[in-house]
């Protein structure tokens, strides 16, 4: 029988029952429910379901995924991180429905859930995945801990009266040194998180790329840096200053003693999530952050345009005249080709086809609540 895990924030009697109602809901729509084995303890509490819906308990750990078709996660979004762990390892996408505050990483709200069950069990969605960090913490040349991040890994300081010592470095050579609260390395996902909270910029999903970001840095020249995927970046912590800690997701953590340097790059694993329609980045950033959006007049040009489209299209039907050629009259001349400064047309350039990156909901500031 297909099967999906249900994870959820159960601190909120509205939860619970919105979970008990998706238990209900996708049973009979002939899927079956897993459930966190310490959620379902919270949620037997709630009024009982018949046996033929009553999902099945399983305990937390790394296969708790496995062989099922999706995690769906009610909540905000740092119970969609804490999902996230979960479905990694399995290769299970994630379909966030954001019972919180932002949930920028969630696909649905509350108010559209039954029409995104409906969607899951048919099976009409796509599947995206998000870059994630792999994270090494070195000293001496051994490794002292490793981890992974879907929004951002953090070096920062453990001592509030003190600043950081680092020293910054892309792809094997130095970029700068400075003192600061700490260093943030963030995904495209995670440029709408903590890194935006700290100034970083936003990335578009469709950008393929890593964030560095200085935080509260004392320095003239430490500004955030949008570099490639594939580049190296590492924060060495000063031998002579303060010991740090590394903070990914603001759920795994790992002590840097002075002297020790931070490696991170982009992880072979990523995180798939559920999309169930395509939706312009802008149009989420809008939502999600309530943008004032007051005069403009796009769809007002766009409508005109596509009624005068409609028109002109209409007329040649009626009258038999085909369209004019390219460069005639009634129709825009064709561009000349570009060339380069020895008159030779450059070579043409396409873009990659790669999947997007996704953003979510700053609650730390900037860490993902739920």
């Amino acid at each position: 029988m297909r099967e999906i895990l249900l994870v959820l924030h159960t601190g909120r009697p509205d939860n619970r029952r919105t979970a008990l109602h998706v238990i209900t809901e996708l049973g009979r729509l002939g899927v079956r429910t897993r459930v966190l084995a310490d959620e379902w303890a919270v949620l037997g509490e709630e009024p009982a379901l018949p046996d033929d819906l009553a999902p099945l308990p399983v305990p937390v750990g790394p296969d708790c995924a496995g062989g099922a078709e999706a995690v769906l996660v009610l909540g905000g979004d740092g119970t969609l991180l804490r999902a996230a762990d979960l479905a990694r390892p399995a290769g299970v996408p994630l379909l966030g429905v954001n019972l919180g505050h932002v949930g920028f990483l969630a696909e649905a709200e509350e108010d559209t859930l039954d029409e995104a069950l409906r969607a899951l069990a048919a099976g009409d969605y796509s599947v995206e995945e998000r870059t994630t960090l792999e994270v090494v913490v070195r000293s001496n040349g051994h490794a002292l801990g490793r981890a992974w991040a879907l929004n951002e890994a953090v070096v920062e300081k453990t001592t509030r009266g003190r600043i950081l010592e680092v020293v910054l470095e892309v792809d094997g050579r130095p970029v700068s040194s400075f003192g600061c609260d700490g260093v943030l390395c963030s995904t495209p996902t995670g440029s709408t998180a903590y890194a935006f909270s700290a100034g970083g910029p936003l990335i578009w999903p469709q950008v393929h790329a890593l964030l560095v970001v200085p935080s509260n840095a004392h320095a003239l020249f430490a500004r955030p840096m949008v570099i490639a995927p594939d580049s190296v970046v590492a924060i060495e912590v000063s031998a002579g200053g303060q010991s740090a800690v590394l903070d990914c997701d603001g759920r795994r953590t790992v002590s840097v003693p002075s002297g020790a340097r931070v490696e991170l790059s982009r992880a072979a694993e990523p995180v798939r999530m559920v999309r169930l329609a395509a939706q312009p980045f802008a149009d989420r950033l809008v939502r999600k952050f309530d943008l004032p959006v007051r005069g403009w007049r796009g769809a007002q040009q766009l409508r005109r345009d596509q009624i005068r489209g409609t028109g002109d299209a209409r007329a040649r039907e009626d009258t038999g005249v085909p369209p004019p050629p390219s460069g005639s009259a009634g129709a825009p001349p064709a561009a000349a080709p570009t060339v380069d400064g020895n008159g030779a047309a450059p070579t043409r350039r396409t873009g990659g086809t790669g999947t997007p990156e996704g953003a979510d909901d700053p609650a730390r500031p900037g860490r993902p609540g739920g």
